[in-house]
């Protein structure tokens, strides 16, 4: 039997990407995956009695070092912000490539926690500033001064000791650009680098905390348990900064949803479902449960999903246990053909995740597909002709060709840059002014001029001819040329409409990354936590890859 891939006119909707959860592709848990059998050192802890100072751990394999360096900072409680446009942080962050020497240590110290006013050279990957969930750090800290555990049951509320407030790579602020690592098999799927950083940061908060309650009582203080640490992650706290990413990034957009459905294709082909791959998929749904029954959030948005997932699990639950025969062929199959047909985005997408659990030899392969090298399909094909650009459009921009533009509610916002911290933001341009700095991010808006225009044109001419009169359209020609061969490279719907939701472009997102517990403050930024549940670096060489579903067990 074969399979057909999902329709991109219905999986690249805003509220079908924005209900994506984490999966075996994650970035962060094919990261774990590929450095368990490294060798993790913590170099350097030199912090003083109140936590402040420098602190430096490292992964090695071989000849290859990566270095986390960490400077904790003291920090007035009226400084602290998760906001792009503070200047000071509780910590700051930069992995470097190799092992750095007192003199790099010394630069960086004075660098490091500038962030985007600082200067960093190309022997720095990544940059990166968190602040404390000070609730939850000070009772961490109180509890073990005390040689008592922390509250399970207050820490699972908020799922983490710190929450980072932007992660940078990629050349930025003079870091490494791309093109010098992109070639090291260990770092080849997408955001190996930020994932490291993130990962050995979260072992500094456990270092943090257990070092300040030693030195706050040092004949009655105890460490933090193994199993607490291991159900703490870290937390993310993110804005539309990452929301244009996804327009941005149009090959490397379809590569990664190209894998999940290319998982769930041959998933769903599978003739005879062994019987310990089915037991594997339902424990891994049962486990999974408790990560949705500690999701916090304030949100009425995101309470309603949360509650519809769970009642969507219910009625899972019930037809895996009562209506489902085991013994048919095309087992995974018959479970999507049902979810599709009863329950909702959330939950479908969800399953989707948990289907790909006992399949490695699916999916691995898969996530050394999930990069891009984008500049090779930057090109236009100037030699093709006005009628096949037409042909294009009709059948890969349906939906967006059918949206009437003159109408105010499908033309209500516009993308920009803000002058003060050269971040991505929303306005509503019938009531704000800056209109004029618009971004060309209203790819819908966008793609249905070009069609109106070419619908003007000689259906014969060629594309360089029509550039030349055209040529502020060239950004959606060329994208029109890519989705012809990359059809999940385009979100099907309207980003500057009066309905659009803002966080499930940045969901999108996070769920490859791996973060759960998604936690919107707004319709343009929330909080995730990241390696909830993860082994310690320690542990990674017991690595099991279900760990995900391990947390607050």
């Amino acid at each position: 039997m074969q399979v057909e891939l999902r329709d991109p006119n219905i999986i690249m909707k805003l509220s079908r990407l924005g209900s994506f959860h984490q999966s075996k592709l994650s970035f962060l848990r094919s990261f774990l995956k590929e450095f368990k059998n490294w060798e993790y050192r913590k170099d350097l802890f030199d912090l003083n009695e109140l936590g402040y100072g420098t602190a430096i751990y490292s992964l090695r394999k071989e000849k290859r070092v990566y270095s986390l360096i960490c400077f904790a900072n003291e920090l007035n409680e009226n400084e602290r912000s998760d906001r792009v446009i503070a200047t000071k942080w509780d910590a700051a962050f930069t992995l470097y490539d190799g092992i750095p020497s007192k003199k790099d240590i010394e630069r960086l110290k004075f660098e490091v926690p500038k962030q985007e006013i600082g200067r960093l050279s190309y022997k720095e990957l990544t940059l990166s500033r968190a602040n404390k969930s000070i609730r939850a750090f000070n009772h961490v800290v109180e509890s073990l001064s005390d040689g008592k555990q922390p509250d399970v049951k207050f820490l699972s509320k908020v799922g983490y000791l710190y929450r980072t407030t932007a992660v940078y790579g990629s050349g930025k602020f003079g870091l490494a650009d791309r093109f010098r690592i992109k070639n090291r098999e260990e770092i080849y799927g997408p955001f190996r680098l930020e994932m490291m950083l993130v990962y050995l940061v979260r072992q500094f908060t456990f270092d943090q905390v257990n070092h300040i309650a030693k030195f706050k009582n040092p004949k009655k203080s105890t460490k933090l348990n193994d199993d607490i640490s291991r159900n703490l992650g870290i937390g993310n706290s993110t804005g539309l900064g990452m929301a244009p990413f996804i327009v941005n990034h149009p090959t490397l957009l379809n590569n990664w949803i190209l894998a999940r459905e290319n998982a769930l294709k041959n998933i769903r082909e599978i003739k005879n479902v062994k019987k310990e791959d089915m037991e594997l998929f339902k424990n891994c749904f049962k486990k999974s449960i408790k990560n949705i029954t500690s999701w916090n959030t304030d949100s009425e948005y995101q309470k309603k999903k949360i509650n519809s997932l769970l009642n969507d699990l219910n009625k899972f639950n019930k037809f895996i246990e009562n209506d489902f025969n085991s013994s048919e062929y095309y087992l995974f199959n018959k479970i999507y053909l049902w979810i599709e047909k009863n329950l909702g985005e959330e939950c479908i997408e969800y399953i989707v995740s948990l289907m790909m659990e006992p399949y490695d030899n699916i999916i691995n392969p898969l996530t050394t597909q999930m990069s891009s090298e984008e500049e090779k399909y930057f090109n236009i094909p100037t030699h093709r002709t006005v009628e096949d650009l037409k042909k294009i459009l009709e059948e890969k921009y349906s939906e967006m060709l059918k949206i009437d533009f003159s109408k105010k509610e499908n033309n209500q916002n516009f993308w920009f840059i803000s002058k003060n911290k050269e971040e991505p933001r929303l306005a509503n341009r019938f009531e704000e002014k800056g209109g004029d700095l618009e971004q060309p991010l209203a790819i819908a808006r966008d793609i249905k001029k070009l069609y109106e225009t070419l619908s003007t044109s000689k259906n014969s001419s060629t594309i360089d001819k029509f550039l030349v009169n055209n040529n502020h359209l060239r950004h959606v020609v060329r994208r029109a040329f890519i989705t012809e061969k990359f059809p999940y490279s385009e979100i099907q719907d309207n980003t500057i409409s009066n309905t659009i939701v803002p966080i499930d472009m940045l969901r999108l997102k996070l769920s490859f990354f791996g973060a759960i517990k998604f936690d919107p403050r707004s319709d343009k930024w929330l909080r995730i936590s990241m390696f909830q549940g993860a082994p310690l670096p320690n542990e990674l060489k017991k690595y099991n890859d279900q760990w995900i579903y391990n947390s607050l067990n």
